[in-house]
């Protein structure tokens, strides 16, 4: 069967077209078609509260090619989710009444929970020891989901308002990093030891990008130590030089600093020494779950 899902972030909207299958008990995916506009939704909302006009138009005529293109592809299944920005847009309702009206597609703005539950169904727990501690890191442009793991299962997760557009306007208040700190105190007990080495699990277009950089594949971890490397390297070359010498797009060119900054300081706060990308974000999840649901 064919899905869609369309990823309206706080730094680009994107379209995942997938066909999905069941093969002897496991699920076969194969990608389509794959889609990223930069609207950067963030921009507006983190400066003034709510999404200009501007922004609205751009939103809307991305959606129109979004939806003609589904259904040049016979897509059947289809959702359409917003995050951070949208939530807290206060005219989010007129622009998804309006989106509604002129490209004919419903916007379910998700929080910071549903967010994580559907990016965390992508990473197979067949790949967790049960003996071990992770903790799950997802960045976006609006705001950062941690997740607890013991014994392979999901303990205790919750949404910060870091990310990393919002760290780019200067928008991330003091505050939230305390928050982040207390969170990440209270990591689980059980079975495993907490004085057991902690590996994180990174999910986000800017973990993904500095994970190619680093040359590891999504079944290595990536030590912290390389992470740093990749991470000051990326920093010594300007925005030019990193959208001519390592092949950024503008919009990722700017922001894979500030998300850099926040995945190595919930990493050291947290004392996990590696990080796993399994490179699956929100749309990967979304499908899997319009998949599940119609079995």
């Amino acid at each position: 069967m064919r899905f869609a899902a369309i990823d309206i972030g706080s730094n680009a909207v994107r379209l995942l077209v997938e066909d999905l299958s069941f093969e002897s008990g496991v699920v076969q995916t194969e990608k389509i078609a794959f889609t990223r506009m930069p609207i950067r939704l963030g921009e507006d909302v983190f400066e003034s509260g709510q999404i200009s006009k501007g922004k609205a138009d751009q939103l809307v005529l991305v959606l129109q090619a979004f939806s003609r293109l589904m259904e040049s592809l016979d897509v059947r299944h289809f959702q359409v989710c917003a995050t951070s920005a949208m939530r807290e847009a206060t005219n989010r309702d007129l622009i998804v009444d309006r989106v509604g009206q002129e490209a004919g597609l419903r916007i379910d703005v998700i929080n910071g929970r549903q967010e994580a539950e559907l990016i965390f169904r992508n990473f197979s727990v067949s790949m967790l020891d049960p003996r071990r501690d992770y903790l799950y890191i997802d960045v976006g442009g609006g705001s950062t989901e941690l997740t607890w793991i013991r014994e392979a299962q999901r303990t205790l997760s919750k949404s910060f308002k870091v990310g990393s557009v919002r760290m780019l306007r200067g928008k991330v208040k003091p505050k939230v990093w305390d928050s982040v700190e207390a969170f990440l105190a209270k990591r689980p007990s059980g079975n495993a030891s907490n004085t057991e080495p902690l590996t994180a699990i990174g999910t986000g277009g800017n973990i993904n990008r500095m994970a190619r950089l680093s040359g590891y594949n999504r079944h290595t971890p990536i030590p912290l130590e390389k992470l740093i490397d990749v991470h000051a390297t990326v920093e010594r070359h300007s925005i030019e030089e990193r959208m001519t010498l390592l092949g950024m797009k503008p919009d990722r060119a700017d922001v894979i600093i500030p998300a850099g900054e926040i995945y190595l300081r919930i990493m050291e706060a947290a004392g996990a020494q590696e990080i796993i990308v399994p490179k699956v974000g929100l749309a990967d999840g979304m499908i899997l779950e319009m998949f599940r649901a119609s079995l």
